[in-house]
Order: structure tokens, then sequence, then C-alpha cells
């Protein structure tokens, strides 16, 4: 199933499932499926990113973040990302993926997902995301009070200030040079 039919899947699969808080983590199933492999017959990198999408957006609608975008006709889009590969996924390997939310700032909102097979970490990403609107982003403390939550972030884990921080450091554009 590509990702048009996965998502649809995802979404129906999770329907029934009780609301999540902004930090409580999301349990999703997912299968490997041989056109999701690279020419050395492991889950594709680009496909893994896919597949975190497919954790991402159910999480979004039972914390009700979905619903409120719908109400402020506001869009979600991933602004960064980091994603630590460990273990190959091969054809059929069943993933249970693991998504939650972490803190947020004064512009994005902080998503943590993993994949595991057998017991296993396969992957673990770190994904800074951006609410939009008509006037660009839209603060992450509005989007909280919208969804009837504190607008005050928890404390972000170091290691995401790090990140955080090495983003601010980066140069953009880049420059080519060594």
């Amino acid at each position: 199933m590509y990702p048009l039919l996965r998502l649809p899947w995802q979404m129906w699969r999770h329907r029934k499932d009780p609301p999540l808080g902004v930090l409580d983590t999301h349990v999703s199933r997912h299968v490997c499926w041989p056109w999701d492999l690279d020419f050395w017959m492991e889950l594709n990198n680009g496909r893994t990113l896919t597949l975190y999408d497919m954790g991402r957006v159910p999480m979004a609608r039972r914390m009700g973040l979905m619903g409120v975008m719908a109400r402020q006709r506001w869009g979600m889009t991933v602004a960064g990302s980091s994603v630590r590969y460990r273990r190959r996924v091969r054809a059929f390997d069943r993933i249970e993926m693991r998504s939650r939310g972490v803190g947020w700032d004064g512009r994005f909102i902080y998503v943590e997902q993993s994949m595991w097979v057998r017991g296993d970490c396969t992957s673990h990403a770190l994904l800074r995301m951006a609410v939009a609107g008509g006037a660009g982003i839209v603060p992450p403390a509005e989007v909280m009070r919208e969804m009837g939550v504190d607008p005050v972030s928890p404390p972000l884990p170091d290691w995401v200030g790090a990140w955080i921080m090495a983003e601010q450091v980066r140069p953009w554009p880049p420059t080519g040079e060594r």
C-alpha cells in the first residue's frame, strides 16, 4: 500500500482510540512492504520518513490538533528533522511506531518518534513541526491555547535543547564552503 492508502488506513484504524494529551505516546503498527525497500533490501531511508508521517497524523488527530487546525484553517509542516538509524528493517517486518510530543518553544513543536521491530529500536527521529496560518508560523503557545492546553511548555530534554542550539548555528542558506 502506498502512502495514499496507508494514511487513510491509519486514520481509520485509530478512529476510536481515546484522546491523547500533547505529551502522551501514540502507538501504531506498520508493515515494511517490498516496495518500501532500497537496493540493499532494507527499508529505504526516505520511506522511513514517510512511515513516520503515518504515525504523526493520527497522533495529531488524537490530541485534538487536527480539529483546531481545521477550524483555524491552519496547516502543519515539518521544519526540521534528525533521524538516527540503528537496525535494518526488512521486507514484511512488523513495525511498532511510538510517536509523542516532547514540548515546544516560541516557533516549533518538537515530536519524538521511534520504530521498533521484535523489541529492538531500529530508528529514532526528532522533528520540529510548525503550524502555519495565513500570516506565517503560528506561535505554539497560541496553538496550545486553542487546544485547551497550558501554553507553557514543559522543559525540553537536554538532548532536544542541544539539537535546537546546533540548528541555530547551522548556516542558512548553506554556503557550500568547507
